[in-house]
């Protein structure tokens, strides 16, 4: 399996993947195709935070970042980033594939200096690799949330230092 930077010829099958992965999920398709379409016009969108896993030219998941602030009520403001969506094909599921697309997406982030990642997802998942409920760095969403599904991750020690507030979002978000 390869896990490289998506190109323009992998956005069709990213969407059908992406499509197909969200249906079959616990809560259903939100419109995620949608969302990545969106991002990549966004100024938030950074294109090496983008990636595919591939295996002889089959695509097998996905994974996104872009950018997101936490702002606290004296405006003062950190850039981080933002986990949507990280999808794995139905048919290929069960295999470590999306654990390997967010290892590699950690890794990118951090190398491009970005202090956090945030996640609304599965409070089961995302615990395995090191992602607490935000709530922890009194830092929360800009909407209802369960707090347990709200997480984020350091990718530096001590990044969220005296960082709380509310995260956020790019647009896009706003738009679906």
């Amino acid at each position: 399996m390869e896990i490289q930077t998506a190109r323009l010829e992998d956005y069709e099958k990213i969407a059908t993947l992406v499509k197909e992965a969200f249906t079959l999920s616990e809560h259903g398709y939100g419109n995620e195709a949608e969302l990545v379409e969106k991002i990549r016009e966004d100024e938030s969108y950074l294109p090496e935070l983008e990636i595919v896993a591939k295996e002889n030219n089959i695509l097998l998941g996905y994974g996104l970042l872009s950018k997101v602030e936490v702002l606290n009520t004296s405006g003062k403001s950190l850039t981080g980033l933002v986990l949507a969506p990280l999808a794995v094909s139905p048919n290929f599921q069960g295999q470590k594939i999306g654990e390997k697309i967010l290892r590699e997406l950690e890794t990118r982030g951090k190398s491009l200096g970005y202090p956090f990642i945030s996640i609304l997802g599965h409070p089961t998942y995302y615990p395995k690799f090191g992602y607490v409920k935000a709530s922890t760095y009194h830092i929360f969403p800009p909407f209802e949330a369960p707090d347990e599904a709200f997480m984020i991750k350091e990718l530096f020690p001590n990044s969220l230092k005296n960082s709380s507030g509310t995260i956020h979002y790019a647009q896009p978000f706003s738009d679906i």
